[in-house]
C-alpha cells in the first residue's frame, strides 16, 4: 500500500466503474439498448459473435448524436439527461448516469458511429490510449447511432475468467432482449447470433400486436392462459397479463414487471404476487406474469444501484396493496364461463388448460380410502368442533341454489335433495347452457362427466367442492368477526427492546386479529388472548414472526395465513370423498356453485379441479368429417 494519496487515472476510474456497470455481454447490451430508446429509436438490429465476448453491434435510428458531443459521449459523468437534483429525483428515461460508455469504452474496443442527418452524413469516435483521448473522424451513416464493441475485457484478463460458455452468455443476452422486448411494443427488435437470425419482432401498439409480441417471447401456451389486467386507482395503474394459476411454472423464469417501463426486482412486488396467489398456487410452483406498474416517476426512486434492477417506492405499503388487491380480485373475480369475456375484444377465445400438476388417483389422494358415506368423513374431533356454526357440511351434497329444473336449498347444511328432479343435459347446440353444463354421470366415484354447448367438462368432485366449502368458510368467518379466547396461563416471550418498541407502536394489528398482548418489561411480552381457530398453535413462534414483518416490512399478514390454513384444513376433510356417490341432481347443484364460486379453478392446494374437451378436438380421436 502507497502511504502518498494520488488521483486515479481517467482509464484506471472507468475500469472501476466498469465492475459495477459491466459484468458481461448481457449487461453491455442492456446498456446500449436503453441509450438508444431514450434517443427516441423506433428499430433496435442487434448482433453478437461468440455470445458478445467477441462482438457486440447495436444499431439504431434515433436522432443520433452531434459532432461536438461525441467526445462527452464516452466521457463518465456526461450525460444530456439530468441538469439539476430535480432531474434525478423524478427519472423519466432508462439511463441518467452518464457512466455506460465510458465504462464500457475501458474493458473493451469500442467505435461509436452516429448521424443527426437524413443525407447520410456522420460522425465515428473511438477512444484510446491510457487517458482516454476520444478521436473523432467523419463517416458515412444514416440518421441514427450505431455502436461496435469489440473484445469484451481483452485488457482485464481477470475480469474475462469469470465469463461463461458461448452457450451460457448468449443465454442471458437472450433474455435482456426479452425483457426489453416486453417494455416497449412499439419498437421493432432483431437479434444475430453469428450471423443466423434468433429474433425479429415487429412493432406494434395495439393489443393483438401486443399479444402477439408476449406470444413470441413467453410463448404461446402463456398468453393460451393468460388474463388481461388494466387497473387503476390512487395515482396507480397496473396493467399487463397474468397466467391463470393452472398454468405455473416449476421456476420462476416467466416473471416479467416493468415499473414506468423500467425492468425491476422488488421484494414487495415479490411478496405482493406470492400473496395474491397464496391460495390457489400449487406447492413450490411459481406464476407467470408480464406486468406493468405506471405511476409518478418521483414517487419512485431509480436511483438505487448502477444496474438499475432494484427501485425503492416511496410509499412501498402503497404499491404493496395496490398489486395485492389488484391482482387477488383479477384471480377471483375468473369463474368458469368468465375466460371467454375476458378475451372477447381479441376476437379469439381462450380457455384454461389443464395444469402440470396431477390431481385425484394420479397423484395418491385416495389412496387407501374405502367406499363410504359422507357423514363418516375422518375428521378430527377438534376440527369437528370448529366447523360448528359454518353450516352441517357433512349431508348430502345440497349446493347454495338450484338448477332450472329442481328447487335446491342455498347455503350449506340444507336438507337432502328430493330424488326426483333430474335435470337433463341440454342439446347440443343449446347457447343457453350454463358454463360447466349439466352432469351425465360419475366415473370411477371421482370425477363428474358433465356436456356444455362446446364439449364435455370433467370435474374433480372433492377439489372443487373443497373450494366451495373453503370459500364459504372464509366468508362466514370474516362476516362473524375473529373469536378469541383468554389463556389460562399467559405465554411469556422474551423479545429484543425494538421489538417491544414495535408492539407498542403497532398493537392495533395483533388486536385486530384477536390477539391480547401486554409489555411486561423493556424486553418480555406476555400474550394474554389468543384467536380461537389458533387454539393450540404456536403462538410464540407466530407472535415472533409478526414482529418480524412488521419491522422489515411494515405490515404481516401470518395470522391471517394461519387462520385460512386452519380453514383450509377443515374445508378439506368436510368435504365429499372419493367413491361418494352423487346424484344427478347433486352433481348439477356441484356444478352451479362452481360458476358462482371464486377460484373455483382451483382447490384450497392448487390443484385444477375442472378441465373441458372440446367437440371438435373429440371429432378428431375419431377422424369425424375427415
Amino acid at each position: 500500500m502507497h502511504d502518498k494519496i494520488q488521483q486515479l487515472s481517467p482509464r484506471l476510474a472507468n475500469q472501476i466503474a466498469a465492475g459495477e456497470v459491466v459484468e458481461r455481454p448481457a449487461s453491455v447490451i442492456k446498456e446500449l439498448l436503453e441509450n438508444s430508446l431514450d434517443a427516441g429509436a423506433t428499430r433496435l438490429d442487434v448482433e453478437i459473435d461468440n455470445g458478445g465476448i467477441k462482438r457486440i453491434k447495436v444499431r439504431d435510428n434515433g436522432k443520433g448524436i452531434g459532432k461536438d458531443d461525441l467526445p462527452l459521449a464516452l466521457a463518465r459523468h456526461a450525460t444530456s439527461k439530468i441538469h439539476a437534483l430535480e432531474d434525478l429525483e423524478a427519472v423519466a428515461t432508462l439511463g441518467f448516469r452518464g457512466e455506460a460508455l465510458a465504462s464500457i469504452s475501458s474493458v473493451a474496443r469500442l467505435e461509436l458511429t452516429s448521424s443527426r442527418e437524413e443525407s447520410g452524413k456522420g460522425w465515428q469516435v473511438s477512444a484510446e490510449g491510457r487517458d482516454m483521448q476520444a478521436q473523432v473522424a467523419p463517416a458515412a451513416h444514416p440518421r441514427g447511432t450505431t455502436v461496435d464493441v469489440r473484445d469484451l475485457f481483452f485488457n482485464t484478463p481477470a475480469r474475462r475468467k469469470f465469463l461463461r460458455t458461448e452457450k451460457t452468455e448468449f443465454n442471458r443476452v437472450d433474455e435482456t432482449i426479452k425483457r426489453l422486448a416486453l417494455s416497449r411494443f412499439d419498437v421493432a427488435i432483431s437479434l444475430r447470433h453469428n450471423g443466423k437470425g434468433v429474433h425479429n419482432l415487429r412493432a406494434g401498439s395495439g393489443r393483438v400486436e401486443m399479444e402477439r409480441r408476449v406470444a413470441q417471447v413467453c410463448g404461446p401456451a402463456f398468453m393460451q392462459n393468460a388474463l388481461h389486467i388494466d387497473v387503476e386507482r390512487s395515482g396507480l395503474r397496473l396493467w399487463g397479463w397474468v397466467a391463470e394459476p393452472a398454468f405455473s411454472r416449476s421456476q420462476a423464469d416467466l416473471q416479467f414487471f416493468y415499473v414506468n417501463g423500467r425492468a425491476i426486482r422488488d421484494k414487495v412486488v415479490s411478496h405482493a404476487v406470492r400473496r395474491a396467489f397464496a391460495d390457489v398456487l400449487y406447492h413450490g410452483r411459481h406464476p407467470a406474469f408480464a406486468l406493468y406498474l405506471e405511476l409518478d416517476p418521483a414517487s419512485v426512486d431509480v436511483n438505487v444501484h448502477p444496474t438499475k434492477h432494484e427501485v425503492r417506492f416511496r410509499d412501498s405499503r402503497l404499491v404493496h396493496d395496490f398489486l395485492f388487491g389488484s391482482l387477488h380480485r383479477a384471480l377471483a373475480s375468473v369463474r368458469p364461463g368468465e375466460r371467454e369475456q375476458v378475451a372477447a375484444d381479441t376476437g379469439e377465445v381462450i380457455q384454461p388448460s389443464p395444469a402440470p400438476a396431477v390431481s385425484g388417483v394420479a397423484a395418491g389422494e385416495f389412496g387407501g380410502q374405502q367406499r363410504m358415506p359422507l357423514s363418516s368423513s375422518p375428521a378430527p374431533e377438534r376440527l369437528q368442533g370448529q366447523m360448528q356454526g359454518y353450516g352441517t357440511l357433512h349431508q348430502p351434497y345440497a349446493g347454495s341454489a338450484g338448477v332450472a329444473e329442481t328447487a335446491i336449498a342455498s347455503g350449506p347444511g340444507s336438507a337432502p335433495l328430493p330424488g326426483a328432479g333430474v335435470a337433463m343435459p341440454p342439446a347440443p347446440d343449446d347457447a343457453e347452457a350454463p358454463p360447466l353444463g349439466y352432469a351425465l354421470a360419475q366415473l370411477h366415484g371421482i370425477y363428474i362427466l358433465a356436456q356444455n354447448a362446446q364439449g364435455l367438462i370433467v370435474v374433480d368432485m372433492h377439489a372443487a367442492h373443497e373450494r366451495i366449502v373453503y370459500e364459504q368458510m372464509k366468508a362466514a368467518h370474516a362476516a362473524g368477526g375473529i373469536q378469541a379466547q383468554p389463556l389460562l396461563v399467559p405465554v411469556s416471550l422474551a423479545v429484543s427492546q425494538r421489538e417491544a418498541d414495535c408492539f407498542e407502536e403497532r398493537s392495533e394489528v395483533f388486536t385486530a386479529l384477536g390477539f391480547v398482548l401486554q409489555r411486561a418489561g423493556p424486553e418480555t411480552l406476555l400474550v394474554r388472548q389468543v384467536p380461537t381457530m389458533l387454539h393450540g398453535a404456536e403462538v410464540e413462534q407466530l407472535v415472533r414472526d409478526v414482529l418480524s414483518d412488521l419491522l422489515a416490512q411494515g405490515g404481516s399478514d401470518r395470522i391471517g395465513e394461519r387462520i385460512n390454513e386452519v380453514l383450509s384444513t377443515m374445508a378439506c376433510h368436510g368435504s365429499v370423498r372419493a367413491n361418494r356417490k352423487l346424484t344427478v341432481p347433486e352433481m348439477n347443484a356441484l356444478l352451479r356453485d362452481m360458476e358462482r364460486t371464486e377460484r373455483s379453478g382451483q382447490c384450497n392446494h392448487g390443484r385444477p379441479t375442472w378441465t373441458e374437451v372440446k367437440l371438435a378436438d373429440m371429432d378428431k380421436w375419431f377422424m369425424r368429417g375427415q
